[in-house]
Formats: C-alpha cells, structure tokens, sequence
C-alpha cells in the first residue's frame, strides 16, 4: 500500500463541479436513484457521500494517473463512500474504453485492491455483449459521459447482503428501462450532453 500512495498524487477538492460532473450527477439524480437503478444509491446520495471528480485525460496513462489519484482520495476518507471519476474528454469510443476499463482492473490488481474496491462501468454507448446496440437494455449503462465508477466492495456486501433477491436488480432494471423506452433515454441523455 505504501507504494500505491507514493504513486498517486491527492486530487483537489472543490465544490463546483465541472459541467460533465453536473451533467453526470444530474443522470444519477434522474436516472440512478430517480428510476431507482440502483437500490442503495438514494441514501448515499442524500447523506452527500458521492464525489464527481472530472478526468480530461485521452490517454490510458493519463486516465489511470487520475485513476490512482481518485482512488487515494477514497481510501483517505472514510466520508466518501463512492467516487465518480468523468471521462470528459476522451474515451468517447466504446471499445477504447473497454480498453481502459481492463487497464483498470489491473491497476486494482497491482495495488492489492481486489475485494477492497470495484469498478463499475457508464458509457454514452454502453452495450451489453450479445445485444443490438439500439437495445434498450444497453440504456441501464449509458451516461452522459464515460465514467469509472469506485465502489467500496465491504459497503457493497453489507447492503446487498441485507437486500431481498438482489440478483434481480439487473432484470428489474432492464423491464423499467423497457417501460420508458429508448427515446426517453436518448432524449434524456442528450439534454444532459448540451450542458457541456
């Protein structure tokens, strides 16, 4: 661990978020805690336990320098419950965010972080494997902009543990997606991309 913290750099806090940030907690507001997407997320939100750190990285190794400097700042403070790190400037291409997203896992790997931390995945252009991109399903996924998600897997497995069936919640999600449509959340994706 004491290598992990001399490799990162602490991030900056600061209270007004970049528009992407905004744009990204307006999806959560509407979409993950207001179609309720994920069950947990309404109290941390409320509780002000969430940061939105925005990356301009467009490189893997700028994204993952900004990577370790996020996770830092989680690991410091025991506040923070989940971190959203924005890709507001690169990443746009679904496949190199993929990319991204197996460097990432490595990185939780090389710093002994599996089982500590999860990342979970958003993308404007999320698509599940073995689906039609213009499958609405793909929407329960889609953000504003790239975004990797930090999860504190103990907080993870204490709430799903007192959750009933909470492997349900991707098929529950995927039916309220299917209920609103695709236009909506195109339409609403849009909207929150303008901000920017």
């Amino acid at each position: 661990m004491e290598d992990f913290a001399r490799s990162s750099q602490g991030l900056s806090a600061s209270s007004k978020l970049s528009p992407a940030c905004a744009a990204v907690q307006q999806w959560v507001a509407e979409v993950v805690v207001g179609l309720n997407f994920c069950p947990f997320a309404h109290r941390e939100v409320e509780k002000q336990r969430v940061v939105y750190r925005d990356s301009a990285a467009q490189t893997v190794e700028a994204a993952l320098t900004d990577l370790a400097n996020a996770i830092q700042e989680l690991l410091e403070n025991e506040h923070i419950e989940t971190t959203l790190l924005v890709l507001s400037k690169g990443f746009t291409d679904f496949e190199d965010y993929l990319d991204l997203l197996d460097y990432t896992q490595l990185t939780l790997r090389e710093f002994n972080l599996e089982g500590v931390l999860q990342i979970a995945s958003f993308h404007p252009d999320y698509q599940f494997a073995d689906t039609a991109a213009d499958d609405v399903s793909n929407y329960t996924n889609r953000a504003p902009f790239p975004v990797l998600h930090l999860l504190r897997e103990a907080s993870l497995e204490k709430v799903l543990a007192r959750y009933p069936y909470p492997e349900s919640i991707p098929e529950r999600n995927m039916e309220v997606a299917l209920e609103q449509g695709a236009d909506y959340f195109r339409a609403l994706l849009q909207r929150l991309q303008q901000h920017n």
